[in-house]
C-alpha cells in the first residue's frame, strides 16, 4: 500500500495514512551532529580496539560510519518539467523518515528503532536494533518547493520535484512626462 504525501508543508494524520515528517534545516542539523557524535564514539572505539594504533584513522572512520548507517541508494531523474528522485529505504516506514529541501539541496534522513523481548521459563531475551539513513544531494535543477510530493510504497521513497519557474528578465519601459 502506498503512502502519499505532501513535502515542505505542515501536514497532518488523516485516514490512517502516516506522511514523511517534513523537517526545518535546524531539526536535520541536529540529527547531523547526532550521527557524527556515534561515528566519533563508535571510531575511538575500534581505535581502542585494533590497539591504538595510529595512522588508521580514516579505516577507523569508514568502519564506524558502515556500522552506523544504512546506505540509501538513490536514482535521480531529470526531465523538462520536474525532477524525480528515488531512495531504497527498506524496512523505513513514512513515520521514521525525514524530508527537508533548502534552496537546490534535498536531504533525506530516517531512525527506525526495534524493541524485541520474550520471556520462556527463567530466562529473557532482549534485543534493540537501531537503522539510520543520511543522504545529502544537490539537485540538478532548481525546484518549486511549495509543490513536491513523497510517495513511500514497498521500501521506495519517491520525490517528485516540479521545477522552478525560470528567471527571467523585465523590461522598465520610460515613463514620459
Amino acid at each position: 500500500m502506498a503512502e502519499a504525501v505532501k513535502v515542505m508543508e505542515p501536514v497532518k494524520k488523516s485516514g490512517g495514512a502516516v506522511p514523511v515528517k517534513v523537517s526545518h534545516t535546524a531539526d536535520i542539523a541536529a540529527r547531523v551532529r547526532d550521527i557524527f557524535d556515534n561515528i566519533s564514539q563508535r571510531a575511538f572505539e575500534v581505535f581502542e580496539r585494533n590497539g591504538r594504533v595510529f595512522g588508521r584513522e580514516w579505516a577507523d572512520w569508514f568502519k564506524a560510519e558502515a556500522e552506523l548507517l544504512h546506505p540509501a541508494h538513490l536514482h535521480v531523474v531529470e526531465s523538462d518539467k520536474e525532477v524525480t528522485v528515488k531512495a531504497e529505504v527498506p524496512g523505513f516506514t513514512s513515520a521514521d523518515l525525514q524530508v527537508s529541501l533548502e534552496g537546490s539541496r534535498l536531504t533525506i534522513a530516517g531512525k527506525r528503532e526495534t524493541k524485541e523481548e520474550k520471556t520462556e521459563k527463567k530466562t529473557v531475551y532482549r534485543e534493540h536494533c537501531s537503522d539510520q539513513i543520511m543522504r545529502v544531494i544537490d539537485l540538478p535543477s532548481p525546484v518549486d518547493a511549495g509543490k513536491v510530493t513523497a510517495t513511500l510504497k514497498d521500501g521506495m521513497l519517491e520525490l517528485i520535484m516540479p521545477k522552478a519557474a525560470p528567471p527571467r528578465k523585465i523590461a522598465i519601459e520610460p515613463k514620459a512626462g
